[in-house]
């Protein structure tokens, strides 16, 4: 099938497996074996599913497991900034399915999907030569318990949506926005994400990678899709990495 089109759409082929260890995995091995670029595989359940550094996810049944590729074109935007187009194509999505939610759905930087502050999503990113694989994980039927965050999913809210059709959704969302990507560059992306972030002036905590610990204020996206984080003595904290959680 074509999902969506215009300038830089790409034919996107979505599969499927009832089980697998993980998509991001299946995907990686298709990619190095000549796959090309937007393949989808989507799967009813994974028994080795990871989340950012190296979390394990969990896997019931009801929710979207799935992974795209990407092959890298001269000219793309930093390969890490696919995550933020991951995370705009969900939210298009998951809107698609919950028209009346409005401002109740929030970007938070890097890549998660909240509605009323609590997670609904992630997003892993993976590479291997020129191809980027991108792992989404969107609680449709059940949310699963994380000790240091609320999660929701899609049917807390009154909403059933079937794998199948996050999927296509998914699929239709990603390639519109990696047109943006590629068409008019980061910038054009950056000002998506923002559009559907949670306000600047929102209390935030990073954990960054190197044990360090900053409070302070959301102040949008720097130019690369770093977060900006104002702290209390004026300046601005540039964050390419890290755990963020909403105050």
């Amino acid at each position: 099938m074509v999902a969506g089109g215009g300038t830089g759409a790409v034919l996107s082929r979505l599969l499927h497996v009832p089980e697998t260890g993980s998509t991001n995995a299946d995907l990686r091995q298709l990619a190095e074996a000549g796959g090309e670029d937007g393949l989808w595989l989507r799967a009813d359940r994974q028994t080795a599913g990871r989340g950012r550094q190296g979390r394990d996810w969990s896997s019931p049944y009801g929710n979207y497991y799935g992974s795209t590729l990407v092959r890298l074109r001269t000219g793309d935007p930093m390969a890490a900034t696919l995550a933020l187009v991951a995370a705009i194509a969900i939210e298009d999505a998951v809107r698609t399915c919950l028209p009346k939610i409005g401002a109740r759905l929030a970007l938070k930087w890097p890549n998660d999907l909240m509605i009323d502050g609590a997670k609904l999503s992630g997003i892993l990113l993976e590479r291997t030569g020129d191809a980027v694989i991108i792992g989404m994980g969107i609680n449709l039927a059940s949310a699963p318990h994380i000790p240091d965050r609320a999660t929701t999913a899609l049917v807390d809210h009154g909403v059933d949506v079937a794998p199948a059709t996050m999927q296509a959704l998914l699929a239709d969302a990603m390639t519109r926005w990696l047109a943006v990507w590629r068409v008019e560059g980061l910038a054009g992306i950056i000002e998506r994400w923002e559009a559907r972030a949670h306000p600047r002036g929102t209390p935030l905590t990073a954990r960054l990678p190197d044990g360090q610990v900053l409070t302070g204020l959301f102040d949008g996206l720097a130019s690369d899709g770093a977060l900006r984080l104002g702290l209390a003595d004026g300046t601005a904290h540039v964050i390419h990495a890290g755990d963020i959680f909403l105050v």
